[in-house]
């Protein structure tokens, strides 16, 4: 029953009532949604807790949005994380602006299925307006069954009440906001956007230069030519507007945390004359991934459509096409590897876009005109391909190049013609330009190398390329197109170098040349597992990064000698929820168990600033990387750092792990974090407690670290943060992050003096930073104190090479030297002649 004023909300499922704080989400439990209640449903239908306007079915048909006639609006979500069954097992039983009953099913839903494949059945139900109404118990909490009283809605007097005729789709919020995105909404951006989109059951746009966007299309969004630092406006319809809009305004002015800065101009517009020189055979491209490879040619064409007659049946065509995108959907996913980060995101993004309503609905009217699946299928790709490529926008043409990749799949599971060309082993491949579905196949037929006359040195091929070492040259122009097959030719991807006449003695110089960094590979992974120790006898440590269980594997194999950085943030992004304690214990368990008998520091979740969670919403800061990230994050939610820190105290055994702590700026935050270990330790009854040891990754850290070695076991330079921190430029900011160089002058001498102050309270330094990986590094840091330097695993061998070469008096000789050069560029020449000048040519990367 209801009036004007107040109004009895009953039981919309038999079960468990529970308090909201109960829910197993902090979004829900915290209140981030609104107010309410929630059950733990017994029956596998949802009932209509009262008479009203259904406002909106969502798409997946997870939730239902009420409005009552005393105009309270409502969610009734079922279950937790239910989103991401996409649909699977629900069935909407009402529609949008449909009038229903108290106790009138709305959705039903498969019970087991839903249990199985979600976080929780918890239902939450959320009163959306809060602000106007209050909310009192109609009953304890405990079991209750559907229809019985649950809660009394009471309007507040003084507040205006929403008119039972007004349309709440009408209600709307819209912000604007600067694209931080590198290179800005190209796909995985795009695809972030959606994402964050679809948590909510507003209906939002991007609207820009006069154009908009619905934020469900991947590919529309692309299409408005968005690029870094353009203003854009964001508008939101829908109940949960408010909190729609902030959070994809975060999502626009936040950068992925795994964005690398494009360079200015990332593809190469049609090769000029002074690039081809075919009198004497060469052909210059731009190196996408670097090595010597040389055989014979082979041409890799695109698939080609016959002629369509049309008049065919619309319904047979969509079925077919429908069909054929559920079977390429499953081979995307099964493409999904979380263990290798680059590959998994390039087929997330693929997945996005095979589910754009743009595509879809244009392959969907093709069919409907009377085309065939494949041709509707293929137009609809490429024409979007060409509104990318007409937008004058180099990172957006080259994402047109994924649309083609999932073109060609779709087609040929639509044409039943499976990619298997015989392709020989050892080949140089050319072709117009490669998707990267391509490019996995060519890796398992073992080519030698890619060449291609378009494309762009930050495509998702050559990224892909890089990661699997393949040579590869792109944007080598239409003359490749023309060169004859089955040629032994000359790959110089080193110097962007296409050879289509060598002679005998230069394809002999290039399989000599491969043979001696094989076989210098080889040394060196046959002496990984020995200590790294310099040729006056001091030993230096070297450890890996890692953020998996298969990095750690990886790393064993490489022969670290310890996980010098565990990067927990894994855990807690890309998901809806925090992990929970035993989930975090699980992981970092298994760290340890792949290294056996080696240390492993586990550092603290560091997000906050470039790195968000979005069930973790956290204020808009106008500099977020000098806002409120890593340990300040753990002062100002100290529920998250204690979970964390419960997790790692349980791990055994506990003398193998070190916890290091992110973003240290003073002594004080040390000493508590040490004093909570040792509380959260006695509770437990823990009386083992692991080293601690902080991150040097602010210049008051260095400047301070004689008083925090006092307090730390050990101190981890972080040259990644130290260096923009020190040179105040951002390193992800596009134009100043090739100035970002951690062999700045001004670095080394941080680095000293952090190594200096440590080494006199006993303390040891290591580095985790990148400039642990370069091998022009190495010397330097070890001359500046540096004892234990983690890498990434695949390099622990060759750095580990180059350390028994080393002197450390000479080291110290050109650490003096370096920190008194004026410039990272004169620091790296001197590396270089350094390099030259003591080093074996074997030992030089």
């Amino acid at each position: 029953m209801h009036n004007n004023k107040q109004m009895t909300f009953s039981a919309p499922f038999s079960g468990a009532v529970l308090e909201l704080s109960h829910v197993p989400d902090p979004v829900f439990a915290g209140g981030t949604m609104g107010v309410g209640i929630a059950i733990d449903p017994l029956d596998a239908v949802l009932h209509a807790p009262f008479a009203g306007v259904v406002i909106n079915v969502a798409r997946t048909r997870h939730a239902v949005n009420l409005r009552a006639d005393n105009g309270s609006e409502w969610l009734l979500h079922v279950g937790i994380d239910t989103v991401g069954l996409n649909g699977e097992g629900f069935e909407a039983l009402v529609k949008d602006g449909e009038r229903v009953k108290e106790g009138q099913p709305l959705l039903r839903f498969d019970l087991d299925k839903v249990a199985r494949e979600s976080r929780s059945l918890v239902s939450p139900l959320i009163l959306l307006n809060g602000d106007r109404y209050s909310l009192t118990p109609a009953r304890p909490a405990g079991p209750v069954n559907v229809g019985e009283p649950l809660l009394i809605v009471e309007g507040v007097a003084h507040e205006t009440q929403i008119s039972p005729n007004s349309d709440i789709r009408a209600k709307h919020a819209r912000g604007m906001i600067r694209v931080a995105h590198n290179g800005g909404l190209h796909a995985r951006p795009a695809a972030l956007v959606r994402q964050t989109a679809r948590q909510f059951a507003s209906h939002a746009e991007l609207h820009f230069a006069g154009a908009s966007a619905s934020t469900d299309s991947v590919t529309g969004l692309m299409g408005l030519g968005i690029a870094e630092q353009d203003e854009v406006e964001v508008v939101c319809l829908g109940h949960d507007s408010e909190v729609a809009l902030q959070a994809l305004l975060k999502a626009l002015s936040t950068p992925s945390p795994d964005e690398k800065p494009q360079a200015p101009v990332s593809r190469i517009t049609p090769v000029g004359n002074d690039e081809v020189d075919l009198e004497n055979g060469i052909l210059r491209g731009v190196t996408a991934s670097p090595g010597l490879a040389s055989g014979p040619l082979f041409r890799l064409d695109t698939i080609e459509l016959e002629e369509d007659r049309g008049g065919h049946r619309p319904e047979e065509q969509r079925q077919i096409l429908s069909e054929g995108l559920a079977q390429v959907r499953a081979d995307v996913s099964t493409s999904l590897d979380h263990q290798h980060h680059e590959q998994s995101a390039i087929f997330a993004t693929h997945l996005a876009m095979l589910e754009d309503p743009a595509l879809l609905d244009a392959a969907y009217d093709a069919i409907d005109q009377g085309q065939s699946a494949a041709h509707a299928w293929s137009q609809a790709v490429l024409a979007q391909c060409a509104v990318l490529e007409n937008l004058g926008n180099p990172l957006l043409a080259e994402r047109a190049n994924d649309l083609r990749d999932l073109r060609q799949r779709v087609l040929l599971t639509l044409l039943g013609d499976a990619r298997d060309v015989a392709v020989p082993s050892g080949a140089i491949v050319i072709a117009r330009e490669l998707t990267p579905s391509d490019l996995l196949m060519l890796v398992q037929r073992g080519v030698g190398g890619i060449c291609m006359a378009e494309g762009g040195a930050t495509s998702h091929v050559a990224i892909l390329a890089r990661s699997k070492g393949v040579p590869c040259l792109v944007a080598l122009g239409s003359a490749l197109l023309d060169v004859a097959i089955d040629k032994d030719v000359a790959l110089d991807a080193d110097n962007g170098r296409l050879e289509l006449k060598p002679d005998a003695a230069r394809l002999q110089d290039i399989q000599t040349l491969r043979t001696q960094r094989f076989e210098q590979r080889q040394r060196q992974q046959q002496q990984a597992h020995l200590p790294a120790q310099t040729q006056d006898g001091v030993g230096i440590e070297v450890a890996a990064n890692v953020a998996s269980r298969a990095d750690a594997e990886n790393a064993q194999l490489n022969g670290a000698d310890g996980v010098g950085l565990l990067r927990t943030e894994f855990l807690f992004v890309d998901r809806s929820t925090a992990p929970t304690e035993d989930e975090q214990l699980s992981a970092y368990q298994s760290v340890l168990d792949a290294m056996p008998e080696k240390p492993v520091i586990i550092r603290t979740i560091d997000v906050g600033g470039d790195k968000q969670l979005e069930y973790l919403p956290l204020p808009a800061e106008a500099n977020p990387v000098l806002g409120l990230r890593g340990i300040r994050l753990g002062q100002a939610r100290p529920e998250l750092l204690d979970q964390q820190l419960r997790a790692l105290l349980r791990i055994k055994p506990l003398a193998r792990c070190r916890i290091l702590l992110p973003m240290i700026s003073e002594v004080g935050e040390l000493r508590a974090v040490r004093a909570r270990i040792d509380a959260l330790a006695s509770e437990a009854g823990i009386s083992e407690r692991p080293e601690l040891g902080v991150m040097i990754e602010v210049p008051s850290a260095a400047l301070l670290a004689g008083q925090l070695a006092e307090h730390a076991d050990f101190l981890s330079i972080g040259t990644n943060d130290l260096s923009q921190y020190t040179l105040a430029m951002d390193r992800d900011h596009a134009g100043l992050a090739a100035r970002v160089d951690a062999l700045h002058p001004a670095l080394l001498r941080l680095i000293a003096m952090t190594c200096a102050a440590a080494q006199d309270k006993g303390r040891w330094v290591g580095v985790c930073g990148a400039l642990a990986s370069d091998p022009l590094a190495t010397a330097a840091l070890i001359g500046l104190g540096v004892r234990e330097l983690s890498v990434s695993p695949p390099q622990v061998p060759e750095i580990k090479a180059q350390i028994r070469e080393l002197d450390v008096r000479q080291c110290e000789a050109l650490a003096q030297h370096l920190m008194n050069l004026t410039s990272a560029e004169d620091v790296r020449d001197a590396c270089r002649t350094f390099q030259t000048q003591v080093l074996k040519p074997q030992a030089i990367a």
